[in-house]
């Protein structure tokens, strides 16, 4: 697994709106003592509210990476961006890059790192050897997200609950299976760019065995009830080999993302979830409904809630709106 040196520089390049910095606002919210600040060329729209440095004055304040915190259509890299990037490995910088275009891509920044030895992270691409799948109990605890749709929580879902159960004074890590959620903690491995003969083995290699007491929080990807992710989901939750798992669910949507098919109900996704991890862990609990009900006031969210947790028979909650207390009674 690559692992990124904090703390970090974030690069917005020149995002047009908010919605082009999901990274960079993902990390200044969950690792804000990673970001030492952020650098924006000409005309960028986006702020997150750190403050603004050049490539030397963050060098001089001891930022390990340069994190480029934006995405844009098709996750191509401009050339405008291209002499930041040099500057930075010139400073002593490694570069974190969650785009699909690889900075390996460009000789001269790979001339550049070479040179100053310094390195490159195409989070997206894992290029390391990647064990298959054998689904063998291991030791230790692991908690897998898994949604109804996909873009419904599950990787802050996760993440409240992994910084739960350490305010808590247990044995918990985060563990990161996409771009947003490695450059927050570090490391991790993105599964959606894994051959699928091999998720389920980067997965068990992601969450190896550990102290009986330890949990592996493991940021979902997708849905096993999307037509077009369930691929992914499906050897997630295998090399999981969940002891729990949370069901993220948004019952405000009407179609899945970017398909024409229905968000399935609640009930049929756990029924799934559960009947799919059982493969490797016959003994995989639900244990809570994560729901978004950010659209909602609050008495309506917290009767929504309540209609959950009655439908499901496990704790339900908005893990970012009201925490997690319950879920984790269940742990």
């Amino acid at each position: 697994m690559r692992t990124i040196h904090q703390p970090y520089l974030l690069f917005l390049g020149d995002a047009p709106d908010k919605l082009a910095g999901k990274t960079a606002l993902g990390i200044a919210h969950w690792n804000p003592g990673a970001v030492l600040g952020q650098l924006r060329l000409p005309g960028c729209a986006l702020d997150v509210g750190v403050p603004d440095r050049t490539i030397a004055e963050a060098a001089a304040l001891g930022v390990k990476t340069l994190v480029i915190g934006v995405v844009n259509r098709g996750g191509v890299m401009p050339p405008l961006w291209l002499e930041t990037f040099k500057a930075a490995l010139e400073h002593g910088m490694d570069i974190a890059n969650g785009l699909h275009t690889r900075l390996t891509s460009f000789p001269e920044l790979v001339q550049l790192a070479a040179k100053y030895g310094r390195q490159l992270h195409d989070v997206r691409h894992f290029d390391g050897a990647l064990p298959i799948g054998t689904g063998e109990k291991r030791s230790g605890k692991r908690l897998l997200t898994v949604g109804t749709d996909c873009s419904i929580g599950k990787k802050f879902t996760a993440l409240v609950i992994a910084g739960a159960l350490q305010k808590a004074g247990r044995k918990a890590t985060f563990r990161a299976t996409g771009q947003t959620g490695i450059l927050i903690s570090g490391s991790g491995i993105a599964v959606d760019a894994v051959v699928a003969d091999f998720i389920a083995g980067a997965v068990e290699m992601l969450s190896p065995a550990n102290e009986a007491d330890h949990w592996d929080i493991i940021e979902g990807q997708g849905s096993l009830l999307h037509p077009s992710f369930a691929g992914v989901t499906m050897g997630l939750v295998h090399g999981a080999q969940p002891d729990a798992l949370v069901l993220c669910v948004d019952e405000s949507r009407t179609h899945m993302r970017g398909v024409k098919h229905p968000v399935p109900s609640m009930e049929t996704a756990i029924e799934q979830h559960l009947t799919a991890a059982r493969l490797t862990n016959p003994a995989v609990r639900l244990v809570g409904i994560s729901a978004i009900t950010e659209h909602l006031d609050e008495a309506t969210a917290r009767r929504h809630i309540a209609d959950l947790a009655a439908r499901s028979g496990v704790p339900a909650t908005d893990s970012v709106r009201f925490g997690v207390a319950d879920i984790l009674k269940e742990l």
